[in-house]
């Protein structure tokens, strides 16, 4: 058993500054030389990009929808073996999770790992019902995990005012906070943050983060706190799965295709994949030798241009779905596979005429229902999966059942023998016998030859 070392960031809501936080002290804490461990509560990518390019260590998803408590712990203990430190940041608000209920949400995960949580607290604007609102997150539950807070977005003559108003009136230490400072801020759209290769200057404004929260939040005040969380059993979270095959599995990985959870990748890995970037903005064709095709979601819209003008790629994907290679195409990867990207010619592969739109579609943590018999399933078989996106798509196929808790469902995406193409997202650990599917077809195909 391992002496746990770890702090959940959370916060009030979108928008209060817990990924600028979070950046920050993971910035400061691996300019301190420390190994950190960085995670994110949910399905999100984008986040654990950045936290990938702070610390040089891939950031794991922590997801209580997806995962049942004893496993969730298991990845969490996993990712921290031989690390100095785990920093979990948070999502939305520190209660919001799945439809009315908490699971799912920050103060979930940070209730399942044990681990002592830090409120960010944005208190513009307000005096004493900046301690009422804190009160409030803190006896929400009768066990909150909340140990702390961190004040972003005030100036520096204001803290002391609010931090002995906040430590009087609810009895939580402050541990800092970041002034406001248009240099360090990150830009959004509209599935996110922009992604971390496409910042400008990301690695300046980091570094200033970094400097930032040195000189404005106690450190070792959280390091001592993140002390504070119960030990864990650290075992192989993938420890069941050993190799169906012994396959090139060839992965889209550029500023269009980079919406991976870290865990696919690793489970494809440990059951014989071994993981074959390519990029197809930049290629002229797939890598050689490979005996499967995975194109995972981002931002193809933004690109659809230069996809569509880099005809060499598309034309060689197309071949190498029509003579059977196995082929896995979510959410942006679907996009891609279809007809045509509002009037940009795509792959083809499969039909569907995506257009993008002004709000977002169908979102969220959905049930999928095989309609046939598939790459992914046998018809009638269900997968669990999560869905994001500000596009439809029109005379695709329909060969999935997509259903929301308690809302009707709609039918959508394509399925064949060795093809998934749809706007959910899977999630491999959740769903185990996917991935073995995909590379157990990726062996027979390559035993076909």
């Amino acid at each position: 058993m391992d002496k746990g070392k770890g702090l959940m960031i959370g916060g009030t809501g979108s928008g209060c500054g817990k990924t600028t936080v979070t950046a920050a002290v993971l910035a400061a804490l691996t300019a301190r030389k420390m190994k950190m461990a960085p995670y994110k509560c949910g399905p999100d990518y984008i986040d654990p990009m950045f936290h990938r390019r702070i610390t040089g260590t891939p950031s794991v998803n922590l997801d209580s929808v997806f995962l049942e408590p004893e496993k969730l712990r298991k990845i969490f203990a996993w990712h921290m073996k031989e690390r100095d430190m785990a920093v979990i940041e948070g999502v939305m608000g520190y209660y919001d999770g799945q439809g009315r209920g908490d699971r799912g949400s920050s103060y979930h995960v940070a209730l399942i790992t044990k681990t002592p949580a830090v409120l960010v607290v944005r208190p513009e604007g307000t005096a004493l019902s900046a301690a009422a609102l804190i009160q409030g997150f803190k006896n929400f539950r009768e066990e909150s995990m909340i140990r702390g807070v961190i004040l972003d977005g005030i100036r520096e003559g204001m803290y002391p005012f609010y931090k002995e108003l906040i430590e009087t009136e609810t009895g939580l230490k402050v541990y800092g906070f970041l002034p406001k400072d248009s240099n360090v801020f990150l830009k959004s759209r509209h599935l996110g943050l922009v992604t971390a290769s496409e910042q400008e200057s990301l690695s300046e404004k980091l570094a200033l983060l970094g400097a930032m929260a040195e000189k404005y939040i106690d450190l070792d005040g959280l390091i001592e706190l993140a002390g504070t969380a119960s030990p864990f059993e650290t075992e192989d979270a993938f420890g069941e799965f050993s190799p169906v095959g012994n396959v090139r599995l060839a992965v889209a990985m550029d500023e269009a295709f980079c919406f991976y959870y870290e865990d696919n990748l690793e489970m494809l890995r440990r059951l014989g994949a071994e993981i074959v970037p390519f990029r197809p903005l930049h290629d002229a064709s797939l890598p050689e030798h490979i005996h499967g095709v995975y194109i995972g979601g981002g931002y193809p819209e933004l690109y659809a241009e230069k996809l569509s003008k880099n005809e060499s790629m598309r034309a060689d994907i197309f071949r190498a779905g029509r003579r059977g290679l196995p082929i896995i195409g979510e959410c942006g990867g679907y996009m891609y596979l279809c007809e045509r990207i509002q009037s940009w010619p795509m792959v083809g592969l499969v039909p569907g005429k995506c257009r993008m739109t002004e709000k977002l579609g169908p979102f969220g943590y959905m049930r999928g229902t095989c309609r046939k018999d598939s790459l992914i399933g046998k018809a009638g078989e269900t997968f669990m999966a999560h869905e994001f996106h500000y596009s439809l798509m029109a005379d695709g196929g329909e060969d999935f059942l997509l259903a929301k808790p308690g809302r009707r469902s709609r039918s959508g995406g394509t399925a064949g023998k060795n093809i998934y193409a749809a706007y959910p997202h899977l999630y491999f650990y959740a769903n185990p016998e996917i991935p073995k599917r995909f590379v157990t077809a990726m062996e027979e195909k390559q035993n076909d030859h």
